[in-house]
């Protein structure tokens, strides 16, 4: 049985300075108040265009993004493949709805395509697809709702961008993961990444959906998908996630008088991920699945599926992922087991990435026990190395 708690691998990869750092900082993000005010300060000097990068680059993006440009990305990747773990490079600029920041979108992420294609520890690419349209045009495509003929446009010069993509990694046989969004863009997306899978799934898993699992009708949205893809003769690339938008989807829903579509509670949540998990192993021979979470009971039950399966640990069709940053005693620890790992890893400006930096302080701040774990591993391990050197 896989486990987790050898912390001389898990953190072999940083310095003695590195840990401290990472202590310190999970102390900072583990304070609600401070991480409150820090978001405020850093909107206020974001509205007024003062200077933060100097303060930021150092200290929380550094721990939590390979960098602003793909090549800085590439110095943090190279360093983690001496340990087996891999790199997906994620353009995280949020906010950007004009055209001119749609297109630099499209071309930022079409070089992550050519470069995975050029670097083996690259396993995948990934994108975000809010960052290619406008939202408005995702809320009503969902609904079924695009009236004007410009609108009708815009939502097919969305599907042009998506295929664009698509077309590109399917070219360089890179897989490419579509991240899921609110519930109200999702039924869109979904339509789009599923066209692309009957297009480019012909072979293997190029093009993979992301599944948010804390949302009522996911499970039953893979059994959907798997035999869709049956019937179609093509294959399905999943990706698993528990989901990011919990609080801001219930809000929604009660405020527009609907049921919410995110489970009641986390312990049905778990269990929905896991019988994702087991669905998807059981089926391997159509699905192509990406075990994206934090969460040790899951991965542990994914090591066990495959083990009764009498599968390889570096079975291609199963990867597992964290994000930079966190988790490093999940990730190295499979990967020193032989399991296949990367590391999710989001670079871009600075000033750009800031919604990003926010949103892990905040995930830290409001999972139970997470910063504490956190810093509690990092002053474990550092302690451990002073008493090996005296």
């Amino acid at each position: 049985m896989i486990q987790f708690d050898n912390l001389e691998i898990a953190f072999r990869h940083k310095s003695d300075r590195e840990l401290k750092f990472a202590y310190w900082l999970f102390r900072m993000v583990g304070n609600p108040k401070l991480v409150r005010l820090g978001k405020k300060i850093t909107y206020l000097a974001l509205k007024l265009h003062l200077p933060i990068s100097w303060l930021i680059k150092p200290t929380i993006y550094r721990h939590f993004c390979g960098g602003e440009t793909i090549d800085e990305c590439m110095v943090v990747s190279r360093n983690m493949e001496k340990y087996r773990v891999k790199c997906i490079l994620d353009y995280s600029v949020e906010g950007g709805e004009s055209p001119a920041a749609i297109r630099a979108a499209l071309e930022e992420t079409l070089r992550t395509i050519e470069n995975a294609h050029l670097n083996r520890n690259i396993p995948f690419t990934v994108f975000k697809p809010t960052a290619f349209t406008l939202e408005h045009i995702l809320e009503k495509g969902s609904l079924g709702s695009l009236v004007s003929a410009e609108e009708q446009a815009e939502a097919d010069n969305f599907r042009d961008r998506v295929e664009t993509l698509c077309k590109a990694a399917y070219n360089a046989d890179v897989p490419i993961m579509v991240d899921a969004e609110d519930v109200k863009f999702q039924p869109m997306i979904d339509e789009v990444v599923t066209r692309m899978m009957e297009k480019y799934n012909k072979e293997k898993a190029i093009v993979y959906n992301t599944l948010q699992m804390y949302r009522t009708d996911r499970l039953d949205f893979l059994k959907q998908a798997w035999q869709k893809a049956v019937d179609g003769n093509y294959y399905l690339g999943i990706k698993f996630v528990r989901g990011a938008y919990m609080e801001r989807e219930r809000a929604r829903a009660l405020k527009y008088g609907y049921p919410s579509p995110i489970n009641p509670d986390k312990p049905t949540t778990d269990r929905m991920y896991d019988d994702g998990l087991r669905f998807t192993v059981d089926h391997l021979d159509r699905i192509s699945v990406f075990n994206g979470t934090h969460n040790e009971d899951s991965n542990r039950l994914l090591t066990e599926l495959m083990e009764q399966k009498g599968l390889a640990k570096d079975e291609p069709k199963i990867w597992f992922s964290q994000l930079f940053g966190m988790s490093d005693h999940v990730s190295f620890n499979l990967a020193a087991a032989g399991y296949n790992v990367a590391k999710y890893l989001p670079y871009g400006p600075v000033r750009y990435v800031l919604p990003y930096l926010i949103r892990r302080a905040e995930e830290n701040t409001a999972v139970a026990g997470q910063s504490s774990r956190e810093l509690q591993m990092a002053r474990k391990e550092y302690d451990r190395r002073k008493n090996v050197r005296t």
